[in-house]
């Protein structure tokens, strides 16, 4: 149940990133990257504050990022059609 609940927290970071993203949509690639690294690093934290353990955390976070990413690369090429 940890681990649900870490998921579900980190998908609200990754929320909050995808937000954060679009406002900043005419800034340089490097800062957008540097704001991935903030939100990355700050999914961790929490994730490993709710679960209690390096390894698990770094498997919710990869599943959180790759939800986050599978369902943005589907709203990408619905806006597209």
């Amino acid at each position: 149940m940890k681990i649900y609940t870490a998921i579900l927290f980190q998908l609200i970071i990754w929320s909050g990133f995808s937000i954060i993203e679009w406002l900043s949509r005419h800034d340089l690639i490097l800062y957008k990257v540097f704001m991935f690294g903030v939100f990355f690093y700050l999914a961790i934290i929490i994730g490993n504050t709710i679960i209690k353990s390096t390894r698990k955390t770094m498997l919710a976070t990869m599943i959180s990022l790759s939800i986050y990413g599978s369902f943005h690369l589907i709203m990408t090429i619905i806006s597209v059609v």
